[in-house]
């Protein structure tokens, strides 16, 4: 356990996450203009809840993952850093006679993530949201008070929380993080890179779409049935394809998205596109890989052949071909459901 993870895991760390892309859905049909185009329900989610989505080819490729926040007026997106404006013109396309426009307010906000032990009680101190109300938030409720909107979301095992706000009031905000206790772990590189953030998030085997997950991802291959893929609702884009691998094909798709713990005396963390082997064969290959500091080992994310997925498996990376074991759950302590 590194003095950075026990600083953050009794205190707090906060990181801009501005990148991200932030869409507007507005009018009356925002919601089910969305519901009959993406992975997940939104039609029946509450205003205050969120959902997280896969928008997919009529192949069954990944176009994108987001997250769906639903407001009195309409629907709020997340959506890969990048990809913002080039959504938001692919959705606009998609608008026949439904009541419903899209912004993309990437330019004119920002955002933050606030994680670690005390990431609530920062979080309450900074916006003025009683902790009593961020404490009870699940997974992508979402509360706004004063123009700052509070989400919490699941990067990582630790409690995180986002805070999306107006790009004027960015200077103000993150001055009241600081000064409510959150220590600045800024990335080295980009989408959270190099930080302890995205160590933690391979450690809680959380795929990135741009890193871990593409284009050519299924997303049952990135194991996303649960998180993102609903099963009960009706018509959406690839849809069929996921039916035809659920139903048909008992879920087997050929590879798994999976995390890899390394034996105690590994210490390279391995680079993307790293082969793994297994018994000498080549079964896939690394996607993203950290120290993961609560595990005290490097840890990675990587695909491999369904074959070789099975939890407990021993496998060995690149040439160097240090030994791996696979991991069908994370390498961390579970969440909490509601945080203190």
């Amino acid at each position: 356990m590194t003095p950075q993870y026990r600083t953050i895991a009794t205190g707090a760390g906060w990181l801009d996450v501005s990148a991200q892309g932030r869409l507007r859905f507005d009018g009356p049909d925002a919601a089910s203009f969305l519901h009959a185009l993406v992975s997940n329900d939104v039609a029946n989610l509450p205003v205050g809840r969120g959902v997280y989505a896969a928008l997919l080819t009529p192949q069954g490729r990944m176009v994108t993952d987001m997250r769906l926040l639903r407001g009195e007026d309409g629907v709020l997106a997340e959506v890969p850093a990048g990809l913002a404006s080039s959504l938001a013109v692919r959705f606009d396309h998609l608008i026949f006679s439904e009541r419903v426009t899209v912004v993309d307010e990437s330019g004119d906000t920002r955002a933050l993530c606030v994680f670690g032990g005390r990431a609530a009680q920062v979080v309450s101190d900074a916006t003025g949201i009683p902790a009593a109300r961020i404490a009870e938030l699940s997974i992508l409720d979402h509360v706004t008070q004063d123009g700052l909107r509070v989400i919490r979301t699941d990067d990582m095992t630790l409690p995180n929380f986002e805070i999306w706000m107006p790009t004027l009031r960015w200077d103000s905000t993150v001055a009241a993080v600081i000064a409510a206790g959150a220590v600045d772990v800024q990335p080295s590189g980009p989408a959270g890179q190099g930080t302890i953030f995205d160590a933690l998030r391979i450690e809680a085997g959380h795929p990135v779409f741009g890193i871990d997950m593409t284009p050519e991802t299924i997303p049952l291959e990135a194991g996303l049935l649960d998180r993102a893929i609903s099963t009960t609702k009706g018509c959406y884009v690839g849809q069929e394809v996921i039916i035809r691998i659920l139903h048909r094909g008992g879920g087997r798709v050929a590879k798994h998205l999976v995390q890899l713990l390394a034996d105690p005396d590994v210490a390279e963390i391995p680079d993307a596109g790293t082969p793994v082997f297994d018994r000498g064969r080549e079964v896939g290959a690394v996607t993203s890989a950290a120290f993961g500091p609560a595990a005290g080992r490097v840890v990675a994310l990587g695909y491999v052949h369904r074959d070789s997925a099975e939890g407990g498996r021993h496998v060995t990376l690149g040439s160097a071909l240090s030994r791996w074991t696979v991991q069908r759950e994370p390498a961390h302590l579970p969440p909490t459901a509601n945080p203190a």
